[in-house]
């Protein structure tokens, strides 16, 4: 893609001396990165695609601090995301050509590490960038712990770019913060402009997953152009001085911005109708949305409230050793093959006098179709996976009783890999610690250091009563199907709980799916859910429900305790079960998929 002619910086209030009124101008804010790992030229593409102020990068998750945490084992100086550095050695000189700031998480346990890493690279460069970075979010490591971090908000990286930093790098703070920080920077903003920065959290929401927000992992992208979700770009907001805010994208980028993918990332990883950051509580239930055009979708009317009196910490550890083996069962008798290699395997660990691992979980996928036209459409998958503190109790023993096996079990026996040693997992959990205890720091371009004190917590909250459902939609005949032929859904992780956002396009299914889809309705849905606690949040705005499990992924997704450890695909399962749909529901809906 050809780059856009050079042009001035933008005309923003970013790096603009303290006390100098910031103009009014919308500040336009992208994206190029949802996690460590994501589209590697997408930060190129971002600056030469379009007019920016500032791009953001999001390399942080729960698992990539674990991930960091054993790197910087390796070699102290590390610690932070190295891809982030070679995605600058082309993106720095397009950044200071256009005249945009760079923001990013990317310094992980080593900000500052990071920081030197830039300014090394700008001086081989030739390139007079000014570098920041933000710390302080560090915190004492508990015995048997790898990592301790609190999460930060966005004062920090706006203290930066008020003094004239380029380039801000940081380490945990709130994927929000990233978008906090330059607005606050550029409007002025002070700690009680709450609902200017509820509505930044919310814009920074939709943000931070990348092209999450421009049809990307889309509950409905059967209905779009399949040439226009082949490679979505990626998604910017124009952020306003009240807060309200335009996500869109570059012009001839792929993908798609609608009210529809809005709202799946608004609901993606939140929970109840408060969304609670370090720099302001946001209440998605104030929030509204409008087609604005083609690519651009409008939000305003965001109300916030203080933020809590604690930040959110994160600790990492490592939790043990876990080892997999997964049996390929090929044509007839595919649930007796099942209980001979379960029978077999349990036998041969006892003859082998090895201690049988803490846990042990089977789980049989029918993938296998009957009268196949090909073997592998004839295969169902038995998955074994085994867990345990010590690492031999899952490793060799576990492999040895299952490759012993190979001649004398099921007919067809195969493994999809061969068995090897066990591999440690880690274990995720989030604290929460006073905020005057964190010392939020930003230190400068010139190295100045500058301790955030936090905003003042002083404004009650007064609790949240349900907000009053639609009418119920009339009694009419109904027709089974599945639910995501009325419904979108999007769902994820939050440490061990699991968040599954569903929501409608018109009011009528909202009449319906407010009243049929109760907290008892979606554990039956779910049977993986029943024994557990499921709160549900009503959100009329955005005609959506979003249900919170408590305790479904166990450990988080380090641990790897599930089959789809980060809820990944939990929402599309939810769409795929079948229940009593009203038939003017289905109006357009293809037959068969409806039966009466």
């Amino acid at each position: 893609m050809p780059g856009p002619a050079r042009r001035p910086a933008p005309a923003s209030g970013l790096g603009r001396a303290s006390g100098s009124p910031p103009r009014p101008a919308p500040l336009r804010i992208g994206n190029a990165s949802g996690f460590y790992g994501d589209r590697f030229d997408a930060l190129r593409e971002m600056l030469t695609g379009g007019p920016l102020d500032v791009l953001t990068g999001d390399y942080l998750a729960e698992l990539t601090m674990l991930i960091l945490g054993r790197s910087r084992l390796k070699d102290p100086r590390k610690g932070y995301a190295t891809t982030f550095l070679r995605q600058l050695e082309e993106g720095l000189g397009l950044a200071h050509e256009n005249g945009v700031k760079i923001v990013a998480n990317a310094g992980g346990l080593n900000p500052a590490g990071l920081a030197d890493a830039v300014r090394t690279l700008a001086e081989k460069a030739g390139l007079p960038v000014r570098v920041a970075h933000v710390e302080g979010d560090s915190m004492p490591v508990p015995d048997g712990f790898l990592t301790a971090n609190a999460y930060l908000g966005g004062s920090g990286i706006a203290a930066c770019l008020r003094a004239g930093a380029d380039v801000v790098v940081t380490g945990r703070v709130t994927d929000a913060a990233l978008v906090t920080g330059p607005a606050t920077a550029h409007f002025g903003w002070g700690p009680d402009d709450l609902d200017a920065l509820a509505g930044a959290v919310v814009a920074g929401h939709v943000l931070e997953c990348g092209t999450q927000a421009t049809g990307g992992n889309y509950a409905f992208f059967g209905e779009h152009d399949p040439a226009r979700l082949r490679r979505p770009g990626f998604p910017l907001a124009e952020i306003h001085a009240d807060g309200s805010s335009v996500i869109t994208k570059h012009d001839g980028t792929g993908g798609i911005v609608d009210i529809g993918t809005v709202t799946a990332q608004l609901l993606y990883e939140t929970g109840e109708a408060r969304y609670a950051g370090p720099d302001v509580t946001a209440r998605l239930d104030s929030v509204r949305l409008t087609q604005d055009g083609p690519d651009r979708v409008r939000i305003d009317g965001v109300r916030g409230e203080a933020p809590p009196p604690t930040l959110k910490a994160g600790l990492t550890r490592l939790g043990g050793w876990r080892n997999e083996v997964v049996f390929v069962l090929t044509g007839l008798d595919i649930d007796a093959k099942a209980r001979l290699v379960q029978d077999q395997f349990t036998d041969a660990l006892e003859r082998g006098g090895a201690r049988p691992p803490a846990e042990v979980r089977w789980e049989l996928a029918r993938t296998d179709h009957p009268d196949a036209d090909t073997e592998e459409r004839a295969s169902a998958l038995l998955r074994l996976v085994v867990r345990d503190q010590d690492a031999e109790t899952v490793g060799r023993a576990v492999s040895g009783a299952a490759v012993e096996l190979a001649l004398g079990s099921y007919p067809g026996f195969h493994v999809t890999a061969p068995p090897g040693k066990g591999a440690p997992y880690g274990v995720f959990e989030a604290v929460h610690v006073p905020a005057g205890e964190v010392r939020h720091t930003a230190v400068l371009p010139d190295e100045t250091r500058t301790v955030i004190e936090p905003p003042s917590r002083t404004r009650e909250l007064a609790s949240l009563d349900e907000p009053p459902l639609p009418e119920p939609y009339p009694a009419t005949a109904t027709g089974s199907a599945p639910l995501g032929l009325i419904a979108g859904a999007r769902s994820g992780d939050k440490g061990g709980d699991a968040n599954v956002g569903v929501w409608v396009r018109d009011d009528d299914a909202w009449r319906w799916l407010a009243h049929e889809l109760t907290v008892d309705r979606f554990k039956e849905l779910l049977p993986e859910t029943r024994d557990l606690t499921v709160v549900r949040t009503v959100l009329p705005n955005l005609r959506a429900l979003n249900f919170t499990v408590r305790g479904l992924l166990g450990e988080g997704v380090a641990a790897q305790a599930r089959f789809d450890p980060q809820a990944k695909a939990l929402g599309e399962w939810l769409r795929s079960r079948r229940l009593p749909v009203p038939v003017p529901l289905l109006a357009d809906v293809s037959l068969p998929e409806v039966t009466a």
